[in-house]
């Protein structure tokens, strides 16, 4: 059992570990070891190229990130509320759709919508799609700490006349805090790393880090490469653990559910 569970690490992290260690070699020759540089570092940071596409990345990270967690939260309450509606079910069941059907399905499927409506793809279509992509993202974690919520606490601040604004903004929102971070950090994480999205729905303008990270790799290889990945991932391990310090802090607030 250890030594399957050392083999299934190694598998996952090693590469990784490899990349960020290449990132800071001195020899272009990227699997070729010289020495400790910081170079390729500071030539990412110079290229203009990398720094457009990575305000991109951010750009459209951040609003399809920020949009898709509002509406989630919207659909969480509203699909968590004792009212019964006509397809409830299968509403649930439409917004796991997007994460158990390929990605190129709903690229093209939106590709194909905004082309019959004569959209012009660049920006602000890409952020359209990953906002739609990021809602199932979004929407599972704050769907899942509003089940594991106590109602009784919900109808005690009704008992204590607390109308559903005020019981919403003082009781349930402090508490539902944890999974808006989840799904916030996740559809942010999720939109920054895309690809296949991006890639059918850009135009020009709209260049992100996976987009310019392909096309380099087309032609090999490069330290530069190893660089901006390595940012990408500390950012993205940034994020993950800033969001679990905040959602354990305000779990202590808030007492248990």
């Amino acid at each position: 059992m250890f030594t399957a569970t050392a083999v299934f690490f190694a598998y996952v992290y090693l590469p990784i570990l490899i990349l960020i260690a290449l990132s800071f070699n001195e020899n272009r020759t990227v699997t070729v070891w010289t020495g400790f540089s910081l170079d390729w570092y500071r030539v990412a940071f110079a290229n203009r190229d990398i720094v457009g596409a990575a305000t991109n990345s951010l750009i459209i990270a951040s609003v399809a990130s920020v949009s898709a967690t509002t509406l989630a939260t919207l659909a969480a309450l509203r699909m968590a509320s004792n009212d019964r509606f006509l397809g409830k079910a299968g509403i649930n069941a439409v917004f796991a759709l997007p994460i158990t059907v390929p990605e190129i399905v709903p690229a093209v499927a939106t590709l194909m919508f905004f082309a019959s409506l004569g959209f012009t793809f660049g920006l602000g279509t890409v952020i359209i799609g990953h906002i739609v992509f990021c809602i199932p993202f979004a929407y599972l974690p704050i769907r899942a700490r509003l089940e594991g919520m106590d109602p009784k606490i919900g109808e005690a601040a009704a008992d204590l006349y607390a109308n559903p604004v005020r019981a919403f903004w003082r009781v349930t929102l402090p508490q539902l805090v944890p999974g808006i971070l989840s799904g916030l950090v996740l559809a942010f994480i999720i939109s920054l790393d895309d690809f296949v999205t991006t890639f059918f729905l850009g135009g020009a303008g709209s260049t992100t880090l996976p987009i310019y990270i392909f096309g380099l790799v087309r032609t090999g290889v490069t330290p530069e490469v190893n660089a901006i990945s390595s940012l990408m991932l500390l950012l993205s391990l940034s994020l993950v653990s800033l969001s679990l310090f905040l959602g354990r802090d305000q779990n202590r607030k808030t007492g248990p559910d």
